[in-house]
This record gives structure tokens, C-alpha cells and sequence, in this order.
């Protein structure tokens, strides 16, 4: 399972003109799910994002979580992360796990983010979507756990 964290001072995501998910301070969460993947990595990678320290202490410095500061989640489906680009230019994607996984295993990853204290809402699995992302620092983090 792969996330790319981000930390933002808001983020949206949209589906066809419609607003489904919308937060202010917090962090944007892509999360990609291969092969074999399950909820003991959705719950690593949920304890982990919600403890990281990537807010600013009063000091300046990267020493608060998303908790410590009681911002929120926003949590977006992406297989593209899963992209294989070695050969030839057109990605493939043959690592991500099929939507029949994916989806509820997003859609626990979302729960045990909450289960973390932190608010969160999601994308619409599978939908195209608009991701509005005002990345603050800019701070973006990769996490993977297989």
C-alpha cells in the first residue's frame, strides 16, 4: 500500500461540478492499493500518517501531528500510484489491485484514520475527480508498506 501525504492549508475534491469532500488545515492523503495488500497495511499506514510530525510548533518546527493540531483528512483514492513506467512511455498498472479490493480496503483506511482521532473525508472510488490541493510548506511525504 502506497500513500503520498501532503500537508495543506485546504484541500477539495470534486466530481462532476459537485463539492464531496472539502477540508481546511490537514493533510491530503493518495492512497494506492497493490497486490496483497490489507488491513494490516491500511492500519500501519494509518497510525503512522496520523502521528507524523509535519506541523509547525510555535518555534518553527516540524513537531505536531495532524491530531495536535485538530486538522483533518482528506483521503483520495490513486492507482496511478501504483504506475510501472520502465518500459516503453505509456504506464501501466498492473501493480494496483483491482476495484473489487481497492475500494473497501480505501474505504477502512478512511475508517481507521478516524479511529486515530483525526476527521477525514474521501473521494469517490473509481469517479474522475478534481483534487484541489494547497500543499502549505510545500511538505509532501511517501510511505509504503507492503
Amino acid at each position: 500500500m502506497r500513500a503520498l501525504v501532503q500537508r495543506v492549508s485546504a484541500g477539495k475534491v470534486s466530481v462532476d461540478g459537485q463539492t464531496v469532500s472539502e477540508i481546511a488545515d490537514g493533510l491530503v492523503i493518495l492512497l494506492g492499493v497493490g497486490h496483497g495488500d490489507g488491513e494490516a497495511q491500511a492500519a500501519w499506514l494509518a497510525e503512522k500518517i496520523a502521528n507524523l510530525r509535519i506541523f509547525e510548533d510555535v518555534d518553527g518546527k516540524m513537531n505536531l501531528s495532524v491530531r495536535d493540531i485538530g486538522g483533518s483528512a482528506l483521503v483520495v483514492s490513486q492507482f496511478t500510484l501504483y504506475a510501472d513506467v520502465q518500459k516503453g512511455r505509456r504506464p501501466s498498472f498492473v501493480g494496483a489491485a483491482l476495484p473489487d479490493v481497492a475500494a473497501p480496503l480505501v474505504e477502512k483506511f478512511a475508517e481507521m484514520i478516524r479511529q486515530q482521532g483525526v476527521p477525514a473525508g474521501a473521494g469517490v472510488f473509481g469517479a474522475h475527480m478534481l483534487v484541489e490541493i494547497h500543499n502549505d510548506g510545500p511538505v509532501t511525504i511517501w510511505l509504503e508498506r507492503e
